[in-house]
């Protein structure tokens, strides 16, 4: 099989500088998530998580100052549970402590129900220029059985109404579900791609500890397809992407060359960004230090430390060469684009294994370029994990 497709844009992304903010809340919890989200029932005090964004934000700029932002993603939860002056006041807050780029790209994350959608023009209005749709399942069986709130045809018309409010937009599929065979994946993701203008994010279904579904799968109310078919389905979403002109540029995200994730690119890259908010992380160059910071995930607790010290930093740790190389290694060959090794050995003081990039190459699992890059090819994708740990070995 051939190696999926690079993006035009793979080095023109040194200055990159990406702040990603995080909305804790959801208005339920899905039973396959664990990710940093939560449900409260009273409403949310927006003026007071202003204030502690601002704050969180003024700190981050004092310690990373002088970058210009290329990326801001709105995550979560979901933001799109906030009021677009919400949401206009943080964009506000990055611009007065930071540069921002002309050519921001300004990404929320939202929920297709009709509700939210009525707020996609305010959020225009607010700066927002791309919004990523978390649409999950284009039929009704299986957006109840994901414990979604909206119904396939609400989620095809927000869709609809992001296309006439925003130049870009994306959205979301999981695939993998139970009972779920290649050719009604292939069914459900040619819809998809006529609806989708240039980038979709696919994702296969895994069972985290923690989640309810772990629970159901653990006690064999839950059937996932097995290995041999959740191949085929990985193998379906590459050909048919590929066929309909949004190749993967990374292992779950699809794009028509030059609409990838500007900001999503910055993590991959191993490029600097800000964390702001409840369980939010971030990568910083400090005094010539890489630091991973991490904030409080519970969203009170953070509000509090927010008002006392000025942020919500619950690890600041400086990575040393080898977990630096090796973070690099692991983020960058999930691209297309793959990695450059002399960068790897810059960041870690030693260069990859020439044996075991020779026998890698030969089981077909990672290809070198003429010009000495590494990339996975589409066979070795499936097993990337233990592609990368072989050569960080």
């Amino acid at each position: 099989m051939g190696s999926l497709e690079r993006p035009k844009s793979s080095e023109n992304s040194k200055d990159a500088f990406g702040v990603y903010v995080h909305w804790p809340f959801c208005l339920s919890k899905c039973p396959y998530c664990d990710f940093n989200s939560h449900v409260r029932h009273a409403p949310i005090d927006e003026p007071r998580f202003i204030n502690a964004f601002a704050r969180e934000i003024e700190t981050s700029a004092a310690r990373a100052p002088g970058r210009e932002v290329t990326s801001i993603f709105l995550g979560g939860g979901t933001p799109s549970l906030m009021q677009p002056q919400t949401v206009g006041a943080i964009l506000d807050s990055i611009g007065k402590h930071w540069r921002v780029a002309d050519d921001v790209e300004v990404t929320l994350e939202a929920n297709p129900t009709s509700v939210e959608a009525t707020r996609f023009r305010g959020y225009r209005a607010a700066g927002v220029n791309r919004v990523s749709l978390g649409v999950q399942a284009l039929d009704d069986v299986s957006l109840k059985a994901l414990g979604r709130l909206h119904s396939a045809r609400e989620a095809l018309d927000a869709v609809a109404i992001a296309r006439s409010a925003f130049d870009r937009y994306s959205f979301d599929l999981i695939y993998a579900r139970p009972d779920q065979t290649p050719q009604m994946w292939a069914d459900e993701l040619k819809l998809a791609i006529s609806e989708a203008a240039e980038h979709l994010s696919l994702y296969q279904l895994t069972i985290e500890e923690g989640t309810p579904f772990f629970g159901l799968h653990a006690a064999g109310k839950l059937k996932t397809p097995d290995e041999a078919v959740a191949r085929a389905l990985y193998d379906v979403t590459q050909d048919v992407c590929a066929a309909h002109g949004l190749p993967s540029y990374e292992i779950s995200n699809h794009a028509r060359p030059g609409a990838e994730c500007k900001h999503n690119l910055v993590y991959w890259r191993g490029e600097e960004y800000a964390g702001i908010g409840p369980g939010a992380h971030a990568r910083l160059d400090i005094d010539g230090a890489r630091h991973a910071i991490a904030t409080e995930k519970r969203p009170e607790a953070w509000l509090m430390r927010v008002e006392a010290n000025g942020h919500g930093f619950v690890t600041d740790d400086i990575l040393n060469s080898e977990e630096r190389a090796d973070e690099f290694l692991l983020m960058g060959l999930r691209l297309a684009e793959g990695i450059d090794p002399k960068r790897y050995a810059a960041l870690s003081g030693r260069t990859l294994d020439p044996g075991r990039i020779a026998v890698l190459r030969e089981e077909g699992a990672i290809i070198v370029d003429p010009d000495g890059r590494l990339r996975v090819t589409q066979a070795g994708f499936p097993v990337l994990d233990a592609v990368v740990a072989d050569l960080a070995a």
